[in-house]
């Protein structure tokens, strides 16, 4: 199901779509990608290579994901509505899942955030492998429950 609907969308589609690419560029504005390759790069540790790394797997299940930069300085990424965020601190890069607590996680990677009853959180530190497999598991479900239809008022 899933796959087809990637198939369908044109890269860059949805309600996000002004903010990710023409419109920003014809006005010399920088954007939210842009920052986003600044951000990892002014990191220059585990952090930026942790960040990028995320990004890299969110873009191969999530072609057409659109990049936002919010808050700040933090990273999101949406696709059909808000999937996740990509804050980085001292000790830890947290990727929070904004329906995150309603995603089946047979595999445990949620350890951040679990107290809610809409977000989790993924929090990679120093040194720990990413489980990919797994991740890209939970970014599947993010964007199941994102582009499920909702049922017609009667």
């Amino acid at each position: 199901m899933l796959a087809e609907h990637f198939a369908e969308r044109p890269a860059g589609s949805g309600k996000h779509q002004e903010e990710e690419g023409g419109a920003m560029e014809a006005t010399g504005e920088i954007s939210p990608s842009q920052r986003i390759d600044a951000r990892i790069e002014e990191l220059g540790d585990w952090r930026g290579e942790t960040l990028a790394r995320l990004r890299a797997l969110i873009k191969q299940v999530i072609p057409d994901v659109v990049e936002e930069w919010k808050w700040r300085g933090v990273p999101v990424w949406y696709h059909g509505g808000m999937l996740f965020t990509g804050e980085t601190y001292k000790n830890a890069v947290k990727m929070t899942f904004a329906k995150g607590a309603a995603l089946e996680d047979p595999a445990g990677l949620f350890n951040s955030s679990l107290e809610g009853n809409t977000r989790r959180a993924i929090d990679f530190h120093e040194g720990e492998a990413i489980d990919e497999e797994a991740l890209k598991a939970l970014i599947l479900g993010a964007v199941a429950l994102n582009v499920q239809k909702k049922p017609r008022d009667a």
